[in-house]
């Protein structure tokens, strides 16, 4: 607040300039300014601050990457997983194809293996001896014999095998049986004979074996 200067005429006549002047104290509080610089203390701290927001922000960043790569990591697994379990059934679909593909066709050659069975034990073995007179039934003996040698090496490389089960047990997964007989001195349920011999292909029946069974006497 400022006051307004007055003129007073004393004797003399000289001027008197007076004024009522007042110092509001208000507007030397508005104008004062602080000469106060920032001290260092205050500038480290602030950069302190946002290092550490910085650095948690970088950390957070991790901890999400790691998270996403073990992620990652896990469906990589699971997806190999995956693929391998379908290549096995892949390669058994495929190795039981191959295998079964050919079942029905060598079901049907083991009738062609009877016969020739057949036709060598049709033949006494006198008309067959290395003395013996009649040299065509023993070259035609031999040629059958060397067929049969031939189809079952043919059967043996496809994985179909023959089997005679004379002397085991009963076994109605394996063996059909045609009859049975009470034989003194055999065990019941064992094969006494077998009219047929039994094949197998990679293990599994291919056809059972026909035999007779030796039944309890009572």
């Amino acid at each position: 607040m400022f006051a307004v200067p007055r003129l007073i005429l004393k004797k003399n006549s000289s001027l008197v300039l007076k004024t009522n002047l007042k110092i509001n104290p208000i507007l030397t509080h508005r104008f004062h300014y602080s000469t106060d610089k920032p001290t260092e203390t205050n500038s480290a701290n602030a950069e302190t601050t946002q290092n550490n927001a910085t650095k948690n922000e970088n950390v957070s960043k991790v901890e999400e990457y790691e998270t996403k790569i073990a992620q990652l990591q896990d469906s990589y697994r699971r997806a190999l997983a995956e693929t391998e379990n379908i290549r096995q059934r892949s390669k058994k679909e495929i190795d039981a194809a191959k295998v079964y593909s050919i079942q029905k066709f060598a079901s049907d050659l083991l009738d062609s293996a009877d016969i020739l069975t057949l036709a060598l034990q049709s033949v006494p073995k006198e008309e067959v001896k290395q003395e013996s007179q009649n040299k065509h039934l023993k070259d035609l003996f031999e040629g059958v014999s060397m067929t049969k040698t031939e189809l079952l090496k043919t059967f043996k490389r496809h994985g179909v095998e023959p089997f005679d089960p004379i002397g085991e047990k009963f076994d109605h997964n394996k063996h059909e049986a045609l009859f049975q007989n009470a034989l003194p001195g055999k065990e019941a349920g064992t094969v006494f004979h077998t009219t047929k011999i039994g094949y197998t292909i990679n293990g599994r029946v291919l056809r059972p074996a026909k035999v007779g069974v030796v039944k309890s006497e009572d």
